[in-house]
Formats: C-alpha cells, structure tokens, sequence
C-alpha cells in the first residue's frame, strides 16, 4: 500500500488531472474515430454515452467490461489488462494508478480521466415512484432547419417531385433512473417530407433487475462477437487507432439514433443463467422500404432495399413499408476468467423474395425468402496477448471467418494482426465485420498496424491491409485486389499544442474508362496528405488550422490534385453563457474522384461530415446560449459558396445559383 501512495505521488507530477469533459475534448475523439463512417452516419449514441460518463463518472473500483468497452478509446488488451490489474492489485486508491497498468500509456490515462472517479460508497436507489420521480433524469431535444434556398424537387409542377416541405424536425426525449431504467422517444421529419413525424422510434429498457440483466421493449440494437453473424447499429472499421479493427461488442442495448434502417423493432433480454453463462433471446418485426418487381410468373418480388428513410417522392412513399422483416434468435455467451466465447444463431423471414440479377457480378447474391446464419466467436488474454476471432456460417451458402491478435510489445510498443476470409456467397443482413467493400462478403485480407509511443510527446500510428475480391464487383468485370497503407505522426509537447501529420494511400482496380471490346482492369490509387495544428490562444480561445491535399490517378490519365485548407476558431468560457465556434475554408477540387471529407463542429448531437468538392468557400457559424439553468439554445448557419458555379447539387436537390447556405435551432431542456 505504501508503494501504491508513493507511485500515484510521483504520477502526479507527470499527468495533471482532467477536471471536466470539455466539449472540445469529445469532439477531437469524435472526429478521431469516425474518420471512415459513411457522412450521413448518426453518432448520437457515441456522443450520448461520453457526456453521460462525464456527468456520472465510471466507478473504477465497481465497473464491468461491458462499461469500459462503451469507452470506445480503449482497446480490448487495455479492458483486460485493467481488470488483471484489478484482480492482482485490489481497488484503486487514485485514478491516476491507471497509468501504471500495462499498456496504459500517458494519452489513454488523459482520454479516460474526465470519465472515470473513485467512489468507496456506491449509493443504489430502488426504483420506487418517488425515487424515478426525483431521481430521473430527463432530456428533451427540439431541432428544426432547413436549406435558405429552394432546390429544383419543390418548384417543380410535375413529373418526380417533392411533394413535402423543406423544414427538418426533430424530436428527442430521453429519461433515465440510475442506469437501471432507460426511456427514449424520437420524432422526425426529414426535408422534403410532408408534415407530421415520418419516423418514430421509442424504447423501455430495464437493467438488472433479478436474473434479468437486461430486457428491452420497443427499438434496439444486438452487437456480438467481431460484427460478423450478428451487429447493428454503430460500428468502427479501419481508422488512425490501428486496434479499432477489433470489435467491441457490447451485447443487447436500447436504440437512440435517428439512422431509419439499422436497428430492430420487438423485445429483447439478457438472462444470467449462472455464474458465468448469459443467454439473449431476440425478436424482430419490422416494415421496410423496398422496391418491388413482377416476375415472369407474376409474382411480386424484390428488387432493392431502400435503407435511406426518405419518404418524399410519390415513388419512395410508395415504396415505404413494402417489405415485412421477421428476425428471431439467441446468443449465448460464456466468460470466465480470460475467456469469453460465445454462439449464435438466427432466422430472417420476409414477406418478398429476393430474386438473382443477371448482372454476372450479381451471380453469388442471396435469393429467397428466408436465411438462417450461425456463429462462434471467442476472446482469449494471455498475459500482454490479446487473440479474438469469429466463425459464421449462413445455411445453405458460404462461410466466412476472422482471427487476430493485439499484443503489447511494450510500454511504448503495441501492434495488431488481422485477417478475414469471406465467401463470394456468404449471406448476413446483420453483417457489420470489418471489411474494404460495405459489407463482408467476396473478401479475403490481411491487416497489420503498430502504434508507437517513442517518446513522452510523440506518437505514430502505422497500418498497411492487403486484400483482394475473389469474385467479381460492381465497374470491376474481373477478379482484382488492391491495398491501402496510413501513417499518422503526432506531437503534443503540452495539452494547448497538437501537430499531428498523415499520409494515406489506396489503391484498388476498376475497369477501364477507354472504349475496349473487352474491359480490362485499371490502377486506381487515391492519396491524400494532411497537416492539423490544434492550439489554444487561453482558456476561452482555441485554434485549428488543417491543409489537406488529395491525388487521384487512373490508368495512363493525368492524375488530378485537389486542395483543402481550413481555419477554426472556437470561443467558450466558464462564466459567459455565451460559447461557439466559426470555420472558414477555401477548396479546389477537380473532381469528385479527388473529394476531400472534414468532420464539421454542429449543434449538440447533429454531426456533418462535409463533403469538399469544385473551387469554392465553406463557411458555417455555431452559437450556443445558456438561457436558463436547465435550458439551452444551438443555432446554425453554414454556407457553400462557389463562384463559378451556375448551379448548385444534382437532380432534384439542384439549386439555382452558385450558393447553398442552411440553417438550424435547437433548445435543450433538462429536468
């Protein structure tokens, strides 16, 4: 013990405890991790869950797995080396001990301090009326905004149009008691759509109550294993955290996201069935959006899947709820000590059956009704190794399978190894594994990254994936392979001050844009370079500046470069309820080959991930207000300036002029 009290006295001296979760602090970890989502991705839940750890720090000395892995920073060694550490050592005295837990090096311990407390005496409410009444906490949302000018789909008088507004709402209610009892509501109504919520989505979750540890009624999300039998909802891929490729999952967990497509519908529940086995049944009734054909019988089958949510044109009304979902199974998970394996199976009904097109790349597609998949997927720690796998199967077709391994080659050193192999005819609607295509089939390849800590203020993440496509693609009528390869360097010499540079490059094949009897396959490489510098002038005003430069080359054509270049500043102080930030930026893109994307600061919970395309400026302004204790205001205008332009946007979004500006309001209220 006496050890103990000397080491946290000397960490002190290294590491100064984090106070607060500022703001700023979770939007770099935001933008850091969601580097390669999709732009239109909703990482409400993300950023849910990092405020709730602000406001109600994770009780070190009582907290589960399942807790830690919501901390999306830190990687599956790190979560198992905290608890052998726990186990060996007995409870912390100080949050700052982390820092002498293998693997722990000095920017996790600065990532983790705003969400993480010692607490002896741990107070737990029961659930009774008074109590939820006085003890609950309840979030309510209002967001509305549109785009200031009006594109071509509602002046339109006939042929495909919109046939609703351009106003976007939204509607988000949230109450929780004490992490055991968990309630959401959520309204929306997405531009061009008619008056009224389009999309609803609520829940009633319920935590450890019993030998019930979990039971969810109404929408919902199911994470096992490496995301290849069974996931929905939020999922990271490849990123400049090299050891992101190893999932975390996180089991049965109510849904809060406005994403329309990715979750399920029904009840739910986790049941402790001994010690150290869990079991969770599921079922799923949902109505999907699709498009539908006639067959040569005259039967009503199914073309595509609509995942947008979008109902504006008469077709997407039409097409909405077209497609009955039926989804029903279980998951059975054993943990003990270093070990974690779990099964899985389950069964997906539809109303339509899906039909094989004759495109020959469409060849291994799935067609039918109905699709049964089994999984088995494990964990194992040995000491500084950390191994993780999964192995599925969907009946009646292919199998695919993943296996890897994280390991800390010492205080300053870890790496990761990860290869995946996935049938041509490999079928998973719940599919989410780590992959290079957008779901994990037709796929084989090996992944290799290193993070690097040489010394107190430098860090080097480094990754290099290898794959190829047995089978053909969409544009690629042959077999093809390709690679992609990142390097980032990063130098904090002190919490005010970041430089952090990055190159990336892949390179894939695409049949050739010359007209040829035959289509052969062409190089495509794109690459791009960055350089960000974080700074804060003091406590109130911070900076960042980012040159970002992209190269895009195919076949024997001239590549082409584009350019992005950005100043931010932001402006927040503890005693003015006035805070916000500003960006202006200039870019020079050729094309949409060479498109650059940014991460843009919005109002709380909203995210845009800008897409920077054509010679232009990008501008926006966010302001928030405190106008009352419980009560705050968000408000956004952003604009897209392009002097050459005639026109802004593409079909029926196209604008008239050479601007697009928009603008957004949102109140909070918390009681």
């Amino acid at each position: 013990m006496c050890f103990r009290l000397l080491l946290v006295l000397f960490l002190y001296s290294n590491i100064v405890r984090a106070q607060t979760a500022e703001a700023g602090f979770i939007k770099d970890l935001m933008e850091s991790l969601a580097e390669n989502l999709p732009e239109d991705y909703d990482l409400f839940e993300l950023e849910d869950r990092l405020i709730y750890f602000s406001k109600h720090p994770i009780n070190l000395n009582q907290t589960r797995a399942e807790e830690l892995k919501s901390l999306v920073f830190l990687s599956p060694l790190q979560i198992s080396n905290f608890f052998a550490y726990l186990k060996a050592n007995g409870p912390f005295i100080d949050v700052l001990e982390l820092q002498s837990i293998p693997n722990f090096d000095a920017e996790t311990v600065e990532r983790l301090l705003p969400f993480v407390a010692i607490e002896s005496n741990s107070l737990t409410r029961k659930p009774t009326l008074k109590n939820l009444r006085t003890f609950g906490e309840n979030d309510l949302f209002i967001r509305t905004g549109r785009a200031l000018e009006i594109p071509m789909g509602f002046s339109k008088l006939s042929g495909s149009k919109y046939l609703g507004t351009p106003e976007r709402l939204l509607l988000r209610y949230k109450y929780n008691f004490a992490q055991r009892i968990d309630a959401g509501l959520i309204a929306e109504k997405d531009a061009g759509e008619k008056w009224g919520a389009d999309f609803k989505s609520a829940h009633l979750a319920i935590f450890n109550t019993w030998r019930v540890s979990k039971i969810v009624l109404g929408d919902y999300s199911l994470q096992f294993g490496q995301g290849l039998t069974l996931w929905s909802g939020f999922a990271f891929g490849k990123a400049p955290d090299v050891t992101s490729v190893a999932k975390k999952d996180l089991g049965l967990r109510p849904y809060n996201s406005t994403n329309e497509y990715a979750f399920l519908r029904g009840l739910a529940t986790t049941v402790t069935l001994t010690k150290h086995l869990d079991f969770t049944g599921f079922v799923s009734y949902r109505k999907l959006d699709a498009s539908l054909s006639l067959n040569s019988k005259g039967e009503e089958v199914l073309t595509t899947i609509n995942e947008t949510g979008y109902h504006r044109t008469a077709t997407e009304i039409k097409n909405r709820n077209s497609l009955t979902q039926l989804f029903f199974g279980g998951a059975l998970q054993y943990r003990r000590n270093n070990l974690d394996i779990g099964l899985i199976a389950h069964r997906t009904n539809y109303n339509h059956a899906f039909t094989t097109e004759t495109a020959p790349y469409r060849y291994y597609d799935f067609s039918g009704k109905a699709l049964t998949n089994l999984g088995l997927h494990y964990t194992y720690t040995y000491r500084n190794l950390y191994l993780f796998g999964e192995i599925a199967k969907s009946l009646n077709s292919g199998l695919a399978y993943v296996n890897g391994a994280l390991i800390s080659v010492s205080a300053k050193a870890s790496a990761v190894v990860f290869y995946r192999n996935y049938a041509s005819n490999y079928h998973n609607f719940f599919n989410q594994a780590t992959a290079e295509a957008t779901r994990a089939a037709n796929e084989r390849g090996l992944y290799v990254g290193l993070n690097l800590y040489p010394a107190k203020s430098w860090a080097i993440a480094v990754y290099a994936d290898y794959f190829k496509f047995p089978w053909l693609k969409f544009r690629i009528d042959a077999p093809s392979d390709g690679y992609e390869v990142l390097g980032q360097l990063s130098y904090m010499p002190s919490k005010t001050f970041k430089v952090q540079l990055r190159y990336k490059s892949e390179l894939k094949q695409q049949n050739t844009d010359l007209a040829v009897p035959i289509n052969y396959l062409d190089d495509v490489k794109k690459e791009s370079y960055r350089a960000d510098v974080n700074w804060e002038l003091n406590k109130s005003i911070s900076f960042q500046n980012r040159l970002e430069v992209s190269q895009y080359h195919k076949g024997t054509s001239r590549a082409e470069f584009g350019y992005l270049v950005y100043q931010d500043v932001s402006y927040k102080s503890i005693r003015a309820k006035l805070s916000g930030n500003i960006r202006v930026a200039y870019f020079d893109i050729p094309s949409f080959n060479s498109r650059i994307y940014a991460y843009e600061d919005d109002v709380l919970y909203s995210f845009s991930f800008g897409m920077y395309n054509g010679k232009g400026l990008r501008n926006y302004l966010n302001l928030k207000y405190k106008f009352l204790k419980r009560l705050d205001i968000w408000g956004r205008y952003a604009i897209s300036f392009y002097p050459k332009a005639s026109t802004v946007g593409s079909g029926l979004d196209e604008i008239e002029g050479n601007k697009k500006s928009d603008v957004k309001l949102q109140l909070r209220y918390q009681f």
